[in-house]
């Protein structure tokens, strides 16, 4: 039973040189897809060169590792205590980062064993999909905030229900016994009313008595670092 155990922990693939090299060169090859990919959905603000880059490395890394590892027991459980012990802690400024992050990943330990056909079809399948709904995004968010004296509250949640026809959601309501900070929130789509209107609601607020400011907030849903 011992050596029985020995043989299965020893046990190890023979790769030719060939092998090895195509292993490699298709994980290289469809590294390419993802970062094209990823370049295409990512054409706005949230691209980063740098990060595409290492995608291409992480697929050729990934399959390299699986290459190396082959079917031995043992190499496997050394990798894994090695990887367990490596904490990644880079912010993940969009959540579709993650998906081609698991991509790289998954395309490097397909070709890094030898099953091109499920990493070129994966591979075909995920591009695609993200073809078609990778430059969705989420409408952003517009911010109104004012800050005027306690006596003008009432009027200035008035005012603006009634300019945006009652789509400004009132979030946040900060008082102090003389003051009074408003934050209305509202998609952008609705604060396009604001350039259909005569007066703008810059000019309406400040019309009335005691408004200190008035300020405008684009807010979006890309994660900071």
């Amino acid at each position: 039973m011992k050596e029985l155990l020995l043989n299965i922990m020893e046990q190890s693939g023979s790769l030719s040189v060939e092998e090895i090299v195509l292993h490699i060169a298709v994980s290289a090859l469809l590294s390419l897809a993802i970062f094209l990919s990823y370049r295409y959905t990512h054409s706005g603000t949230a691209y980063s060169r740098k990060f595409n880059v290492s995608l291409v490395t992480l697929t050729i890394l990934t399959a390299t590792v699986m290459t190396v590892i082959g079917n031995n027991i043992a190499l496997s459980l050394g990798m894994v205590g090695a990887l367990s012990i490596v904490r990644f802690r880079t912010a993940i400024k969009d959540s579709r980062d993650t998906t081609y992050i698991f991509w790289a990943i998954i395309v490097g330990i397909c070709c890094g064993v030898g099953d091109y056909l499920v990493a070129g079809v994966g591979s075909g399948v995920v591009f695609l999909v993200l073809l078609l709904l990778g430059r969705v995004r989420n409408e952003n968010r517009i911010l109104l905030i004012i800050r005027a004296g306690r006596s003008n509250e009432t009027p200035i949640e008035s005012l603006v229900f009634q300019h945006f026809n009652k789509k400004a959601l009132l979030k946040v309501k900060n008082t102090t016994p003389d003051a009074v900070e408003l934050i209305f929130e509202m998609p952008r789509s609705a604060y396009s009313l604001n350039y259909k209107r005569d007066e703008s609601i810059t000019d309406k607020l400040y019309r009335l008595p005691g408004v200190e400011y008035v300020n405008i907030v684009t807010q979006s849903d890309e994660i900071s670092g």
